[in-house]
């Protein structure tokens, strides 16, 4: 562990740790050779990511600082497989050498572990260089530690996030990428199941020779403010950071913190929706580990095969799934397990004539934030020709002419910058009704775009890929749409 330092209190106090031997059995349940059911790492083209982004628009941006930040994250779909992914964006003067850049992007594209967002591919066309990987659909360990909705983060998931985070970091580090760049609560990330993920963003530098470090830097190693370069110490310091987040449920910069612990001040870190739901020892332990984590000689903080001795030991309800934990529903492997709205059941066997008659009754009641803007613009009489032509497309669809329902949707699409997913969503079904499953899939997926927690568009989507003969995605997709309904349903 190394020497011990003399201003830390938790470094003068014997270490309480439990020790635990980590097997080899162990490391092979969420090593690479899981079946991960991953394609191989391929190069993929311009045009079938901006298709998969709507030309990058502005509305698929997932990353923390939106289209300021230097680098910036897309959610996309592959209209191929239907698959749903995350598109890393570089400036165009970040890798000039497009072959530097593609060798690094095939070295960690050979990284397959359930503890990884794995990267799937990437793009070097022009000045573009992109990275494709996962998406991970339950967000980011930020939106769920500091920006939660209905609950905080349990005790026991936070102690899962931290051994998982360390299985990632010591799988990595075994396959030769032992160095992580910016490690924070961004990069960790939320998969189907609600199991955390590392990003495989962060084993890539932002730029061939720019800074590994973009956060504030009270949380930056002191090490690397001397060098500029990060090592394995540099990367554990972060995860000490990152155990910090997990204890408070705030970003508190790592030298207060530890000003805190000197003073055995260390339970006002912990936070305080906590409160009454972890024992004295096991908060005594994880700040332990994260003081001698955040060290500032290097060579004083522990490597990661003892932060993964260390938290194996801590693990509470090791049985519960993650997304118990989280109370967020589990996806089922079966929709036959699924419990189905009749919208849902519909989509499930395809029955075309329900889903219309479903669609046509709910009316426009989801767009009910874009009718407010259009309330506007009316009054404003900018754009009553369109709206005209969305009411004829409607009287089509009632009466299920469906070629002059699309004529008259695509018309009102094209005719101005108003976003309506149920448009969408009700064309997309007006294909299906017209043998276009290819073209339907497509609306539900725009639909999904534009109104990203709408269980229509999962299940119209679902819809689509069943009758192009893609089952396992149309069920994926089905439970989606499925996850989404119960959380409405306990709002």
């Amino acid at each position: 562990m190394g020497a011990r330092c003399s201003t830390c209190c938790f470094c003068l106090w014997p270490s309480n740790i439990k020790s635990h031997v980590m097997y080899s059995s162990d490391i092979e349940k969420w090593a690479e050779n899981e079946q991960l059911n991953l394609p191989a790492f391929k190069e993929y083209g311009l045009e079938e990511l901006k298709a998969g982004t709507s030309s990058f628009s502005n509305d698929n941006i997932v990353s923390e600082h939106g289209e300021k930040a230097p680098n910036v994250v897309f959610k996309g779909r592959l209209n191929g497989n239907g698959r749903w992914i995350a598109i890393k964006r570089f400036q165009s003067s970040a890798w000039p050498d497009s072959r530097q850049f593609l060798d690094e992007a095939k070295t960690v594209g050979q990284l397959r572990s359930k503890r990884l967002a794995n990267l799937l591919g990437c793009c070097c066309e022009g000045d573009e260089r992109l990275l494709i990987a996962e998406f991970m659909p339950h967000e980011t360990l930020s939106k769920h530690l500091f920006h939660w909705d209905n609950r905080p983060l349990e005790w026991s998931m936070r102690l899962r996030v931290a051994l998982y985070l360390a299985q990632a970091l010591d799988y990595c580090s075994s396959k030769g990428r032992a160095l992580y760049h910016d490690l924070n609560s961004y990069r960790v990330l939320f998969d189907q199941d609600c199991d955390p993920r590392l990003s495989c963003f962060g084993l890539i530098k932002n730029s061939r020779d720019g800074k590994s470090y973009s956060s504030n830097m009270a949380f930056t190693p002191p090490e690397y403010l001397k060098t500029g370069k990060v090592t394995p110490e540099s990367v554990v310091y972060s995860f000490g950071a990152l155990l910090l987040d997990l204890l408070s449920g705030k970003h508190i910069p790592p030298s207060h913190a530890l000003d805190l612990i000197r003073g055995k001040n260390f339970l006002m870190l912990i936070d305080s929706c906590l409160e009454g739901h972890f024992s004295n020892d096991d908060g005594t332990e994880l700040v332990q580990l994260a003081s001698r984590c955040l060290q500032y000689e290097p060579h004083d903080r522990p490597n990661v095969k003892s932060l993964l001795t260390s938290l194996t030991s801590l693990q509470k309800e090791k049985d519960v799934p993650s997304n118990v934990l989280m109370s967020i529903a589990h996806e089922t492997t079966s929709p036959a397990q699924v419990s189905l709205t009749p919208l849902g059941d519909a989509c499930l066997k395809c029955n075309l004539t329900t889903i219309h008659e479903i669609l046509d009754k709910a009316g426009y009641k989801e767009d009910e934030g874009i009718a407010n803007e259009l309330s506007f613009q009316m009054w404003a009489n900018q754009i009553q020709e369109t709206l005209n032509t969305r009411k004829s497309g409607d009287s089509a669809f009632r009466d299920k002419d469906f070629t002059i329902a699309i004529k008259c949707y695509t018309q009102f699409l094209e005719g101005g910058n108003v976003k309506s997913p149920t448009v969408l969503a009700r064309r997309s079904l007006c294909y299906l009704m017209s043998d276009k499953p290819q073209e339907a899939l497509a609306d539900a997926i725009q639909a999904q775009v534009q109104f990203s927690n709408w269980p229509t568009a999962f299940y119209l989507q679902a819809a689509a890929l069943f009758t192009l003969g893609m089952e396992s995605d149309a069920r994926e997709t089905l439970k989606d749409g499925s996850s989404l309904d119960f959380r409405r349903m306990r709002q």
